[in-house]
């Protein structure tokens, strides 16, 4: 079973290696290489993920195929949005909500490449009701 202690070394684990991957490249580049590199560091760290997830959408008891993927899903459990702009926006922030809604994930971490540094002003972690149903251990 999930813990929150664990979904916080995870998230601990995910950071570190943007953090290593934004080091290297800095801020300037495309998403798509932001993505590339990630996806090579979460290898690297043996961090267990998928890449390009299709968000299924249920609408009325129907499944609706959409092109919805979030950048990647580790573990079944955080979801992780990447993005190469100016500033994170309020649609940037309801995206990653929902896609957490969707996949049941308890907790999302919004990574913004673009920024000076990725740690204090680059990224935003999120929490829904999924992680409230966590034990603490």
């Amino acid at each position: 079973m999930v813990t929150k202690k664990y979904l916080k070394q995870l998230t601990y684990d995910v950071l570190g290696a943007a953090i290593e991957v934004h080091k290297h490249l800095g801020a300037g580049l495309l998403e798509s290489v932001y993505h590339k590199c990630l996806l090579k560091e979460f290898i690297e760290q043996s961090i267990p993920f998928q890449s390009e997830v299709n968000v299924p959408v249920q609408y009325k008891g129907l499944e609706v195929s959409t092109d919805l993927r979030c950048d990647f899903f580790v573990q079944d459990i955080l979801v992780v949005e990447l993005k190469a702009v100016d500033s994170i926006l309020p649609i940037h922030e309801a995206q990653l909500l929902t896609y957490m809604k969707l996949l049941k994930a308890p907790k999302g971490i919004l990574l913004n490449f673009n920024a000076v540094n990725l740690f204090r002003c680059g990224q935003k972690t999120f929490v829904n009701e999924y992680f409230t149903s966590l034990i603490e251990g």
